[in-house]
């Protein structure tokens, strides 16, 4: 709806976002300082749009350092977006090989460290600050008289507890999405019991080499999720069986394959590719057991052990472990948007439209339609999801989609139509296309690890 209550048209939606005298003078706010904020804050130093960047952690890349242990599938051609590195190598920045791919850990050390570092962006960078929700200064989602030119308001958190509200002329939502975890229940929500278990139960990607290992050696792990991030937690406790023999391993699938890791034997990106033969190798020696079509429904102590109570091929079954990896995903946080008209995919909770681009229930693909601006504008204007939030419960995202995202954003925020509606975007096959395959959003988004 516009300001005056009328819907929304097409070209209220593509003309260039308008200054009021409110907004004038008010940054961009953009929130999370991982890969996609601050490459957006390269992008807008790039435009002279001011900004400022909340996150919610103590450093920036606070999500990113949780697993950075795992290597991702990505080389740097693919990892460093191009403003940024335009910016970091006018200050003598050496970008890293590009064919070789980077531990989360080297990601945020020797790209996005030096980044949040230059002079344009770290005086903008409020670490420790936490969005606990956006608005309208002054107006609830209801209200549509002069809201376009209202400024938006953010309620934020201090790290001392102080909690105040600062404005804004648009905002970019780029904090992701790992500190949402998909439920490990079959019908979104989580199982019942599962309050008493929790202790035993721990969210995907662990260090299972490292600092987890204690949790893992030796124990029955059962690995809850079909995708990537499983797969490579599979791996990891494998080579922890080969000191500690006495672990072992199942794996719980809801459907009857796990499509994106067994089907990618073209896929571009060689580290991905190699998952699915690596894991079938760990299910033909027998060191997983795979059990698959099982739906969890409740979750209960069993001794100092955790019963897994599910349905089976609609048959009821349990099974017993110690320690549960919930795999299953990720999902968007929008409770801090409740006031925010946001524009939404009743299924995948992306963007209407870019969500027939990415919906598993129509295709598996990695790879997307170049996007930018257009598909990602809300009813509320000059407000934008951006990164792996904006792929709602869709999976296998890349962060050279986000890169073009904010880049396009940046354009339109500037006034320049023209650079934002030219988008490209060069992504590697993903070799993990599947229209047959019938797939949950619930169950399926990951981080990926690009």
């Amino acid at each position: 709806m516009n300001e005056k209550g009328a819907p929304v048209t097409l070209s209220e939606l593509t003309t260039a976002p308008t200054r009021s005298d409110r907004l004038t003078g008010l940054p961009v706010a953009i929130i999370g300082a991982g890969p996609i904020g601050l490459a957006a804050a390269a992008n807008l130093v790039e435009r002279c749009i001011d900004f400022v960047v909340y996150e919610a952690g103590e450093s920036i890349a606070s999500s990113i350092r949780t697993w950075g242990h795992v290597r991702l599938f990505s080389p740097w051609e693919h990892l460093v977006d191009p403003a940024a590195k335009r910016l970091l190598v006018a200050t003598g920045w050496i970008e890293p090989p590009a064919a070789s791919a980077p531990s989360g850990a080297e990601l945020v050390e020797l790209y996005l460290e030096p980044l949040a570092a230059l002079e344009t962006i770290a005086p903008h960078i409020r670490t420790g600050v936490s969005v606990s929700a956006v608005t309208r200064q002054g107006m609830d989602r209801t209200r549509s008289t002069g809201r376009a030119e209202t400024p938006f308001a953010l309620r934020v958190t201090n790290r001392d507890g102080n909690v105040e509200e600062i404005t804004a002329s648009a905002v970019i939502d780029a904090s992701g999405t790992f500190r949402t975890t998909n439920s490990l229940g079959s019908n979104g929500l989580d199982p019942l019991g599962s309050a008493a278990v929790s202790q035993r139960v721990t969210s995907g990607l662990p260090d299972v080499l490292g600092a987890d290992r204690d949790r893992f050696a030796g124990k029955h792990v059962t690995v809850v999720g079909a995708g990537h991030s499983a797969a490579t937690t599979l791996l990891a406790l494998s080579a922890l069986a080969a000191e500690v023999p006495t672990t072992s391993v199942t794996w719980v699938i809801r459907n009857s394959s796990a499509v994106r890791v067994f089907t990618a034997d073209d896929d571009e990106l060689a580290a991905r590719a190699s998952l699915g033969s690596r894991v079938q190798k760990l299910i033909d020696d027998h060191f997983v057991e795979v059990v698959d079509s099982f739906e969890i429904v409740g979750l209960s102590e069993a001794g100092d052990r955790v019963s897994i109570a599910g349905l089976r091929d609609g048959e009821p079954e349990s099974l017993t472990t110690d320690v549960i990896v919930n795999a299953t995903g990720f999902r968007p946080d929008l409770g801090i948007l409740r006031e925010v008209r946001l524009s939404l995919d009743d299924v995948v909770e992306a963007p209407v439209k870019l969500a027939p681009l990415i919906d598993p229930n129509l295709h598996s693909c990695g790879t997307v339609e170049p996007h930018g601006f257009e598909e990602l504008q809300h009813p509320d204007s000059n407000f934008f999801i951006a990164g792996i939030k904006s792929y709602g419960r869709a999976p296998t995202f890349l962060l050279a989609t986000g890169y073009e995202q904010v880049r396009s954003i940046s354009a339109y925020l500037a006034g320049d139509l023209t650079a934002a509606r030219k988008v490209e975007l060069h992504l590697p096959a993903t070799g993990v296309c599947s229209t047959s395959v019938s797939t949950s959003p619930t169950n399926s988004a990951e981080s990926c690890c690009s």
